[in-house]
């Protein structure tokens, strides 16, 4: 096994009981989450379907009127493989009632606008099923803050947020995905043509080999260059996970009292139990 294989059989039974054991804490036995039909909501999607049961989980196709129709077609499949409860809304009008007055055209603020607008239906349809907004954000993503904030990076519950993307594709084989999803190019389908690795610079394998080396096994930028990795992309990478380290820290509470909030009242949400 490389640095980032897995044993998907055995991550698959820990994810699977985390998702029971913390919405269980709280009364919650059911999930929804958005369906994008790419492979990370496609994961979280069977990992919640095995968790909860299918006929527990909602998972929401939430498409834009740029949006590409095999990402529709690859939700649909996913949603017919796992039995879970399907549901469309086409977040259009919602979406250019703001950008249109507002006259937005940057490319960037467009796709957050649209990840927050995704994010209120979700949260929306959580109070109406009584059920927790499971994440599709995973580590790769989330250590280079590529994510919206108070968008696709927001859950109650986030089964793949310790998985780097080359394991998401080890589990996306083991719980037997469409082939459709699992080889497509990586896209948050926020306009046409839109992808992943393009908007970085890099490939997700790459930031992988040097991710999990400085995070996981804590080398310094000098001994991946000595190991024959890119200094300017080892710098890039580097520069990306601090400059985003604000995105994964909940809102910081300026410290007045003796017992606050986020700095010495920072007890588990199950302390009570």
């Amino acid at each position: 096994m490389t640095h980032l294989d897995i044993d998907p059989a055995l991550v698959t039974d820990i994810l699977i009981r985390f998702l029971r054991a913390e919405a269980g804490k709280f009364g919650f036995s059911k999930a929804v989450l958005g369906l994008s039909g790419g492979i990370d909501s496609a994961v979280s999607c069977a990992l919640s379907a095995r968790a909860f049961g299918p006929e527990n989980v909602l998972a929401v196709m939430m498409p834009y009127r740029t949006s590409s129709a095999d990402s529709l077609s690859d939700a649909e499949a996913v949603i017919n493989m796992t039995g879970v409860r399907g549901m469309r809304f086409d977040i259009s009008s919602m979406v250019d009632g703001y950008l249109d007055p507002a006259q937005v055209e940057d490319r960037l603020r467009r796709g957050n606008v649209m990840a927050r607008s995704r994010m209120i239906v979700l949260y929306d349809q959580s109070a109406a099923e009584r059920a927790l907004v499971i994440g599709t954000s995973n580590k790769t993503e989330l250590l280079l803050g590529y994510s919206t904030q108070w968008g696709d990076s927001a859950s109650a519950l986030n089964p793949l947020g310790d998985l780097y993307k080359h394991q998401v594709y080890q589990l996306a084989e083991h719980l037997d995905l469409p082939a459709s999803v699992r080889e497509k190019a990586p896209s948050a389908d926020l306009f046409a043509g839109q992808s992943d690795e393009q908007e970085l610079g890099f490939s997700y394998e790459e930031a992988d080999q040097i991710l999990v080396r400085l995070v996981d096994r804590r080398w310094r930028e000098e001994e991946l260059v000595a190991a024959g990795f890119s200094s300017e992309l080892t710098t890039r990478i580097v520069q990306r996970i601090v400059m985003n380290q604000y995105k994964r820290l909940p809102p910081i509470v300026a410290k007045l009292s003796e017992r606050t909030v986020g700095w010495d009242f920072r007890y588990l949400r199950s302390w009570r139990h």
